[in-house]
């Protein structure tokens, strides 16, 4: 997924109209898809899965239209780690762009190289998401124009044929675009008033921060699973990669969370009290 008086009690976060008019669409459309995040991946049996599944094996719950046979009780059904996976919009570009609209049921020689370029193409998908919330941060108008190079990049990769695809590492481009995002971070957190606490990459597992002043933190890549946030002041924070995972966020404040993903908030536990980004719904479940 902010002198002191000049500071408003919620830093202005988002300029609609900043990020290119023109691009992938970078939400999940599953009926323009063919099931790709239920056949390419693997499933390992966990509290996330109740089977294990090969990559490449369909699971058994896809029907032969490509949906899903349990998706409105995949919680119950043991599947929560489907309802929190977000393909960002990769899985209908692979489908319906990459492969034109030639499925691997019916193209069964193209099977392999689908299910290979699908993760790929996701990473790319997720990077032009982040891109995109990087290019509406007011603060960060100085690397606009970086930003938009690295959208330009990155949308040439995707445009990319099914070998070159296939044969991409994305690797090298998500440290550049990371390195980027994280500029674009501090500029964008550099109005919050006082001190901006450095938790990247933290082991926070179970940790108790319940209230905690964590407003224009760092917290990408902490690993938060469990953790008691509820009530806590999450304002302006970068949870870039954050694992929330089982975080009790009853009552938390996220408006203006940089890089907040749906999947991130579909993964923790919520209330009504919860306080989210405009753009973010409340989950379901909570």
């Amino acid at each position: 997924m902010s002198s002191r008086p000049a500071v408003p009690d919620r830093v202005p976060d988002r300029a609609p109209g900043r990020a290119p008019d023109r691009g992938p669409a970078l939400s999940a459309d599953c009926g323009s898809c063919f099931g790709l995040c239920c056949v390419a991946l693997p499933f390992t049996a966990s509290a996330d899965f109740a089977v294990d599944k090969r990559a490449g094996e369909p699971c058994g719950h896809l029907r032969a239209d490509f949906g899903c046979g349990i998706h409105e009780g995949l919680r119950e059904a043991g599947f929560s780690g489907c309802t929190v996976f977000d393909c960002f919009g990769a899985g209908q570009r692979v489908s319906r762009v990459t492969f034109g609209g030639r499925d691997w049921r019916r193209h069964p020689g193209e099977a392999r190289t689908m299910f290979a370029v699908f993760p790929v193409m996701r990473e790319l998908h997720e990077l032009l998401w982040y891109l995109r919330e990087a290019l509406e941060l007011p603060r960060a108008r100085p690397l606009r124009g970086e930003l938009r190079r690295a959208w330009d990049e990155v949308a040439a990769l995707a445009e990319g044929g099914a070998r070159e695809l296939e044969a991409l590492d994305v690797a090298p481009h998500r440290r550049r675009v990371g390195e980027l995002l994280g500029r674009a971070s501090e500029l964008a957190r550099s109005a919050v008033p006082g001190r901006r606490r450095d938790h990247r990459g933290a082991d926070l597992v179970g940790a108790r921060l319940a209230g905690a002043r964590l407003r224009g933190a760092t917290l990408r890549g902490a690993r938060l699973i469990g953790a008691d946030l509820g009530g806590a002041d999450l304002r302006d924070a970068d949870l870039l990669g954050s694992d929330l995972r089982g975080a009790d966020l009853a009552g938390a404040d996220l408006r203006g969370a940089l890089f907040l993903t749906a999947a991130q908030l579909t993964s923790a536990r919520g209330s009504a009290t919860t306080r989210l980004p405009a753009a973010l719904p409340h989950p379901r479940h909570w």
